[in-house]
């Protein structure tokens, strides 16, 4: 198989020390791939690992051709991992799913039969989660109806890392910071159809969990990102600019009260707050007009510029024992941290 090849289907793997779990992994991959009439590929981005995963997954390339294993150097995050496989990825539609075994590789296929219905996104719905309720379950529910009701695209569960995409969806969004979770709403722009389909969820068998309760409070300010973007990512003067002229409205109305009070009830301003309020919120109007200025321009420099890496890569493991160096390796100090 030629390595520029177009394919059917990528398998994009962000792995994160789970040398326990790789070759597992890689048989229900494997198996689930061969019982699809596809061409296909699996791409495991190592996101920096520490213990032996590196080493497993070069020697999976060696027992299957399908297998492209590409290192990162050093630990970008979930996202910046995605990102690596998404761009590095030949098949008309993509799928992702985690290394942990709690995504089950078997669901592959009902996924791609919600696709043929004429979906652009598919996301799984872990409709049993094995979680635990407090700190994985609850938070979880709460956010998915926050971000379902700000981004209007409603799913059940967004961290549900196993999703499909057609290929054109992946590689027209940049992402940044844990945006990964947020690529159905980031690509409702685009006018695309998402669908969300019941998948089943295990138990985590090997290593620990990477996650905890405090990712929670990331999302939360990952969606004030993702409503900024979805809303107004191409007139920011809206958003701010509609505070300013709030602010500074306000101000000067306070600042006329006040004046009309001195000139014609002879009232005293020294000692009033509301002075220093009405102040206040015109300096603060201005301000805000301000930024939403030069937010526009900023807005018009990034539509018009490169988009820049978050990840540098390392080298590329491909069938055949050779090593690939990636046709453009940005220097770390061009990598947004």
């Amino acid at each position: 198989m030629a390595h520029g090849q177009p394919l059917d289907l990528s398998i994009v793997i962000p792995v994160f020390n789970e040398e326990e779990s790789l070759e597992l992994l890689h048989t229900r991959v494997a198996a689930a791939l061969d019982a699809l009439p596809l061409n296909s590929e699996i791409i495991l981005v190592d996101d920096g690992s520490k213990d032996n995963s590196f080493a497993i997954m070069s020697a999976l390339v060696e027992k299957d051709a399908r297998v492209r294993v590409v290192r990162l150097r050093r630990n970008f995050g979930q996202t910046a991992a995605f990102a690596a496989g998404f761009d590095l990825a030949r098949g008309d539609v993509v799928i992702t799913l985690d290394a942990d075994l709690q995504n089950d590789p078997d669901d592959i296929p009902l996924l791609l039969a919600k696709l043929d219905e004429g979906y652009d996104v598919v996301s799984g719905w872990r409709v049993d989660r094995q979680d635990k309720l407090i700190t994985r379950r609850i938070p979880s529910q709460a956010a998915n109806r926050l971000i379902s009701s700000l981004t209007d695209v409603q799913l059940h569960d967004y961290g549900c890392s196993l999703k499909a995409y057609r290929s054109e969806v992946v590689k027209s969004i940049n992402l940044y910071g844990e945006l990964h979770r947020f690529i159905p709403a980031l690509a409702s722009w685009m006018g695309v159809r998402v669908a969300e389909v019941p998948v089943r969820h295990s138990a985590r068998q090997y290593g620990k969990s990477k996650y905890g309760i405090s990712r929670t409070i990331r999302v939360f300010l990952d969606l004030l990102t993702v409503k900024f973007l979805l809303d107004y990512a191409t007139r920011p003067i809206h958003v701010f600019g509609l505070m300013g002229l709030i602010s500074l409205f306000t101000g000067t109305a306070i600042g006329l009260y006040l004046t009309i009070a001195k000139l014609f009830f002879g009232e005293q301003l020294a000692d009033r707050p509301l002075l220093l309020l009405a102040i206040l919120l015109i300096v603060m109007g201005v301000q805000l007009i301000t930024m939403g200025l030069l937010a526009e321009l900023v807005i018009r420099t990034y539509h018009e510029s490169q988009g820049k890496p978050i990840y540098v890569i390392r080298d590329i493991v491909q069938a055949g024992g050779d090593v690939a160096e990636p046709a453009v390796s940005p220097t770390p100090d061009l990598v947004p941290v």
